[in-house]
């Protein structure tokens, strides 16, 4: 891997490990450094539709609020694509906690996501609106960057543009406008025992209907605790769930 220039004497003693795990779509990489430390580097060609300089501005932005996440220690573009390094969260994402029983997962993901929706949307410099949510997923759709391969089992075989057509049909018509991480995720949240300790791969953070998070995370939780326990996140986070708008927001996923 050739990391920017200004990199190389820094970890040129470091063990540096890809990371499999996560949603995000760039690559990632744990460095081991010498005296302890543990550090992360994510990689993503330049490109139209580059998420990783999003990433950088959003963490700068929470760490402003004061919200958990990694710090970004240094950011560059060389070698055709954007580079990131920032430091690690402490614990373990909650898709591989396995010391966390699933209420406490509920429980974590639930504060968090609450704490989250509660910052003021006119505080958020992001915009991620459903109208410009679509339009992305439009421009993603004409540059053949959607993975058709990767579909939720009830769309598999279908093509993308014959999913942006269903996606066009079943626009909400209710919304409520709450900063959201994105990609709500249980990989993109960490915890440390059952505190949890920040918010990860934040490249989609930005002002959007609350169900934009609700959805992906019911169905992460769904996958990986199993569909019992989607109503108890519900409960815990405080609302009834709106079947429509998760639909939705897990068919508007599908282009990301």
């Amino acid at each position: 891997m050739h990391i920017p220039t200004r990199w190389y004497e820094r970890f040129a003693g470091a063990l540096i490990e890809r990371q499999a795990i996560g949603e995000s779509r760039a690559d990632v990489f744990r460095i081991r450094c010498g005296n302890g430390e543990d550090l992360f580097l994510k990689s993503e060609p330049i490109g139209a539709l580059s998420e990783l300089p999003d990433e950088v501005e959003r963490l700068r932005w929470l760490k402003q609020i004061d919200l958990p996440r990694p710090t970004v220690l240094d950011a560059a573009t060389e070698n055709n694509r954007h580079w990131l390094l920032m430091s690690a969260v402490s614990g373990h994402d909650l898709a591989g906690a396995n010391d966390l029983s699933p209420p406490q997962v509920i429980s974590i993901v639930a504060m968090a996501l609450r704490t989250l929706h509660q910052v003021p949307i006119a505080e958020c410099p992001f915009d991620h609106h459903l109208a410009q949510r679509v339009a992305a997923a439009k421009n993603r759709v004409s540059a053949g960057l959607v993975d058709e391969a990767d579909f939720d089992d009830e769309r598999l075989g279908r093509t993308a543009t014959d999913v942006f057509a269903e996606l066009l049909s079943t626009l909400p018509k209710t919304h409520d406008l709450v900063v959201t991480h994105g990609d709500a995720c249980l990989p993109n949240f960490m915890a440390e025992g059952n505190i949890f300790t920040g918010f990860i791969d934040c490249g989609r953070l930005g002002v959007s209907d609350r169900y934009q998070d609700l959805a992906l995370a019911a169905r992460s939780i769904a996958r990986n605790l199993g569909q019992a326990w989607v109503a108890p996140f519900f409960r815990d986070y405080g609302v009834e769930p709106d079947e429509r708008r998760i639909a939705f927001y897990c068919l508007l996923d599908e282009f990301f």
